[in-house]
């Protein structure tokens, strides 16, 4: 944000106190303080806030893979492996094998790689990022080609790193490296922008770590983060440069929803701020200093916290999956975000999971049952977390 809005805003901090801050027109906004750190910790389990379904996906000859889901609609889900072998996995929504696309290679109908896949149910297409040719390419859920299209050029623009079905019409998505507007909604049908949506900040800044060796440049990240979070039907935009997270609202407009302090713009090094799992009374959080040693390969210290939207506290926290007899940890850097229904998709390897069922580790119920059938050698359980209605 500018100095002027900045100021603003901090001016409107003082006069409402911290916390959960009033605005105009009855909507809040959150303070969060990136230098603390947080001693007190909450115990959750996490299917008491969010409802989980577990999915077996079906292994066949055909169909062995590493269950690396791309997107998940009413009908289908999307897999694919993180070898680039170009395969991509079509499940119907019970893990019922359909079919196997590739239409991996260098023709004009054809993607080099596979960074992520969206899925468009209405229209019958999935769009396939490759970042090497800087273009989608549209398939129907055949693999029958449709069209291709071009990512935006131009203001540092490299690729889009993060992609979502927005709308009947248009996808949205984010460029990291963009200097402007990371932020485009993107025509399904020709790849024009359609939306430029403007987030502001005065410096770009990026959470990695940079080392040139002679001819050589090196680039290490703790791992990706969440710029895009589709939430209550509406979407949650995260740019590090900024110091605040917005709303972006169906009629294109940017309400503040969380706002950092101090300003990254002063800090050096920067502490960033990271969104992990949104649920209708927790939001869980993340603050990253921005330093990494090459030596030792060590850095990016980073504090876990959430804040509860009951109480307006802020607090550290651990969550375990209940469906564990155990204490089983859920590790929120592994969760994905998916849709406006389902919040975050992880997976469980078959092996661990027929491992954790010889040693007693599961409680009667949905997992226990599929780790029951399994066998070790069978593709992952997909574990889909889902706002609760």
């Amino acid at each position: 944000m500018n100095r002027l809005l900045f100021f603003l805003v901090a001016t409107l901090f003082i006069i409402v106190g911290c916390g959960g801050e009033k605005q105009a027109g009855n909507d809040y906004f959150i303070t969060v303080d990136v230098t603390k750190s947080y001693s007190d910790k909450k115990e959750l389990i996490l299917q008491d806030f969010m409802d989980v379904e577990y999915i077996a996906l079906e292994t066949t000859d055909e169909f062995v893979n590493q269950g690396f889901v791309q997107d998940v609609g009413k009908d289908f889900i999307l897999v694919k492996n993180s070898n680039q072998d170009g395969d991509i996995f079509v499940y119907d929504r019970m893990g019922r094998a359909l079919r196997k696309i590739n239409r991996l290679g260098e023709g004009n109908e054809e993607y080099t790689n596979i960074y992520n896949i969206t899925l468009d149910e209405d229209n019958g297409e999935m769009f396939v990022n490759d970042i090497f040719k800087k273009k989608f390419y549209v398939y129907d859920l055949y693999g029958n080609y449709k069209r291709s299209l071009i990512h935006k050029e131009g203001s540092g623009t490299l690729f889009y790193t993060d992609v979502f079905n927005y709308d009947k019409d248009n996808l949205i998505c984010y460029d990291s490296y963009n200097e402007e507007n990371a932020f485009v909604l993107v025509s399904k049908m020709d790849g024009s922008i359609t939306k430029e949506i403007n987030v502001p900040f005065t410096e770009k800044k990026q959470l990695r770590a940079v080392k040139k060796d002679g001819k050589m440049t090196y680039s290490v990240s703790p791992g990706p983060h969440r710029p895009i979070i589709p939430y209550k039907g509406n979407w949650l935009l995260l740019e590090f440069s900024s110091d605040t997270v917005y709303t972006l609202l169906p009629d294109n407009i940017l309400r503040p929803f969380m706002v950092r302090i101090p300003t990254v713009q002063s800090m050096n090094p920067e502490t960033m701020f990271i969104l992990r799992l949104m649920s209708n009374r927790f939001y869980f959080m993340e603050a990253v200093e921005n330093t990494y040693s090459f030596d030792s390969n060590s850095g990016f210290s980073t504090t876990y916290f959430m804040y509860d939207n009951n109480e307006k506290v802020f607090s550290g926290y651990t969550i375990y999956n209940g469906d564990f007899s155990t204490k089983k940890e859920v590790d929120m850097s592994e969760l994905r975000p998916v849709s406006h229904e389902i919040e975050s998709w992880d997976s469980f390897e078959a092996h661990r999971l027929v491992e954790s069922l010889e040693k007693g580790e599961l409680k009667d119920g949905p997992l226990k049952e599929i780790a029951a059938k399994l066998d070790e050698d069978a593709n992952a359980v997909i574990m889909l977390v889902k706002h609760r209605k």
